[in-house]
């Protein structure tokens, strides 16, 4: 019980050996974090300024930009700060509002996928009535229910892990999560198993429809040329989204239960960074080069600049 009253502060790990290349990381790290927000505000501020972009598909697509920020400002900061510094601590409410953020803002990612792949299906499959059901008005209310539904999930995970009475106070990750807070419990607790499995069955869930729109999207376009050619264009990206952000997410989570602790630290550091890296980056740039409008618009912009 005393434990847990002194806790105040939680400290991380990962970058006790870093001393020789301490500045060139952070020049990294801050050139990375730098991009990410150039491609992705470009694509929002691109999608705003032009009134042919205000369609279902791009109005997603510029969510799913803000998301990415949204994420990685809970972590690039912070980290960056870690970077410089001798002491790799974090507050007990900057800890958990940290690890709120980055669920909350992975839940979304997948929430907003499963809408773009909605969508594409209605678009392809039923285009007849495409304009009568993804009108502004639904789109902005499917949007909603994808940020409102994820901060539910992750918020119920948070409180559920806020109360737990700890009895430790290190996190042995670059950055807090709630499943590795409930591991300092003194006891077992529902949010150790429970929560998570709620928090897991919605992203898989969420996968699942994605993958079961395009079984009905592939279907269908076998049968047009016409169809093929919107697939290819506007689908491709979103399948590789999806499959980045997969990917990424399960290296880190599959190490992080199951994982040696004898592989290099550089290694475990990468690996949990890399859903705070690769899809904040490659998802503007797949959209930005692939989806027609955007890259004339972009084409546009290069010119009236000349």
């Amino acid at each position: 019980m005393d434990n847990v009253s002194i806790i105040t502060v939680f400290t991380l790990s990962g970058l006790s050996d870093i001393a020789n290349y301490r500045v060139i990381l952070f020049v990294l790290t801050l050139l990375c974090y730098c991009v990410i927000w150039l491609v992705n505000v470009t694509i929002i501020v691109t999608v705003i300024v032009d009134k042919k972009l205000h369609e279902p598909m791009y109005i997603f697509l510029c969510s799913l930009c803000f998301n990415g920020l949204y994420g990685t400002a809970a972590f690039y900061p912070k980290f960056l700060y870690d970077l410089l510094s001798t002491t790799h601590v974090i507050s007990y409410a900057g800890c958990f509002l940290q690890g709120f953020v980055l669920h909350s803002s992975v839940a979304a990612d997948f929430s907003l996928l499963a809408l773009m792949a909605y969508d594409r299906y209605v678009a392809i499959c039923r285009p007849l009535v495409y304009h009568s059901i993804m009108t502004k008005q639904r789109v902005c209310i499917l949007i909603f229910f994808a940020w409102i539904i994820a901060f539910y999930f992750l918020l119920m995970s948070t409180i559920t892990t806020a109360i737990l009475r700890l009895c430790g106070s290190h996190i042995p990750k670059i950055y807090c999560i709630n499943w590795l807070i409930a591991n300092l419990a003194c006891s077992a607790s529902v949010a150790k198993i429970v929560i998570p499995a709620f928090s897991y069955t919605f992203c898989f869930g969420n996968v699942c429809f994605v993958f079961w729109s395009y079984v009905h999207l592939i279907k269908t376009c076998q049968s047009s040329k016409e169809n093929m050619g919107k697939f290819m264009q506007t689908c491709v990206p979103h399948l590789f989204s999806l499959t980045v952000v997969v990917v990424s997410l399960l290296f880190d989570l599959l190490y992080m239960r199951f994982g040696s602790k004898q592989i290099a630290q550089s290694v475990q550091n990468f690996m949990a960074m890399e859903f705070l890296l690769i899809p904040p980056i490659m998802n503007p740039l797949m959209y930005g080069f692939k989806l027609t409008k955007i890259r004339k618009r972009r084409n546009v912009n290069c010119i009236v600049n000349q």
